[in-house]
């Protein structure tokens, strides 16, 4: 018998498929949250026996990892297979399997771990469309979908969450048992696309929502929500890539999420400063008090930052006519080229800084100054003023 413990995403509930297609009934699977899994390896340890535990995504905590050793040493069946940085020190044991990245440099996920793995050891054979399902699952789960615009892995994620666990779990065993190539459905491509434009709408509001704060010495985007945490704080890094990541807070959870579109920036650091961790672009953390009240009392009284003018003709970013912006207490900043570098003006007095580009410039008035680009009423009042002075 088989006894397999993972995560309750899209990547740990990738390696329950996979399971349940290599060992079938044999095979028991618990999806458990970061939280919930020291609980049921302590009942696996204390209940169970002649059973190979195979645990994915998750790892436990010390005094669980020492019982673990002395049931391994003690002749049990025992296999931890993970993808996070935070649990490489498992390596130092020989049930423990953990690999960041491939021998080609490319991101892992549990579930691709797990595949290769079932498949090193003969317990399942390599197929187009289990293969092609992994993919999708590793793409979504290291962000790698993005930088190939691979849209099918963020669809996958969408539908995991549109069904019941157990229906998605029903539905891709099925279809990786009797297809040659992974695909949706008729019916599963319109509820995506209804979902599309759900999660549309709903960026929509949250961006109204967004608040700055500078935490240690990071600049933060915090916003509360429940829904899409992915998408979410995806689309509000690349609306305001002058943030060093994004904070998504879900109240009801207690628990929170962190996103980053940038390379220099790990996440998986700010996530363990409260006892969490992750990937380098997407990590989680419970809401202990030291976060609370950064992110929470520390941030309720703030404004949310202002959208730049979206429907623009004249007032428009990297013109050679300068770009105008504003900023709550009332500034007016001119961003305009210089000869080789771009100047800001602020109430047309020249700021002492320089850069070699727009963006640098418009990244130090947002960063410093939460300033967001003006609508072209004010933009041309702006120069109807200048031209009577």
């Amino acid at each position: 018998m088989y006894k397999l413990l993972s995560h309750n995403d899209l990547d740990g509930v990738g390696c329950g498929i996979l399971a349940k297609l290599a060992f079938g009934d044999r095979v028991k699977v618990r999806y458990n949250s970061i939280g919930g899994l020291n609980r049921e390896v302590e009942w696996f340890l204390d209940n169970v026996k002649d059973t190979f535990l195979l645990i994915t995504d998750l790892s436990v905590n010390e005094e669980n990892e020492k019982r673990l050793d002395d049931y391994y040493k003690q002749g049990g069946k025992l296999k931890l297979i993970d993808h996070h940085k935070t649990a490489l020190d498992f390596n130092d044991y020989d049930w423990g399997h953990v690999v960041v990245e491939d021998e080609e440099g490319n991101a892992t996920s549990a579930t691709s771990l797990l595949y290769e793995y079932l498949i090193k050891h003969k317990y399942l054979e390599q197929k187009d469309a289990i293969t092609e399902f992994v993919e999708l699952v590793r793409q979504y789960d290291t962000w790698e979908w993005e930088k190939y615009e691979n849209e099918k892995a963020q669809r996958l994620n969408s539908l995991f969450f549109l069904v019941s666990m157990d229906e998605f779990e029903e539905t891709m065993i099925r279809r990786l048992q009797s297809s040659d190539h992974f695909y949706f459905d008729e019916f599963e491509e319109k509820i995506l696309d209804m979902e599309d434009d759900k999660i549309d709408r709903y960026i929509r509001r949250k961006r109204r929502e967004l608040v700055q704060k500078k935490v240690g010495e990071l600049y933060a985007g915090v916003v509360f929500a429940e829904s899409y945490h992915s998408e979410l704080g995806n689309q509000l890094g690349k609306d305001y890539p002058h943030l060093d990541y994004i904070a998504i807070l879900n109240m009801g959870g207690r628990r929170m999420g962190f996103r980053t579109i940038h390379e220099e920036i790990d996440v998986s650091e700010v996530a363990a400063r409260f006892d969490g961790g992750g990937h380098a672009k997407a990590a989680g953390c419970s809401m202990n008090d030291t976060a609370f009240n950064l992110f929470v009392e520390g941030t309720f009284h703030l404004e949310p930052l202002r959208e730049d003018a979206r429907r623009n003709r004249f007032n428009v970013k990297d013109s050679s006519f300068g770009a105008l912006y504003q900023s709550r207490s009332d500034d007016i900043f001119l961003i305009f080229q210089e000869e080789e570098h771009w100047i800001i003006k602020k109430n047309d007095e020249k700021m002492e800084h320089s850069f070699s580009n727009f963006m640098n410039a418009e990244f130090f008035l947002k960063r410093y100054y939460e300033a967001w680009l003006a609508r072209d009423d004010v933009f041309v009042k702006y120069l109807m003023d200048r031209v009577k002075n």
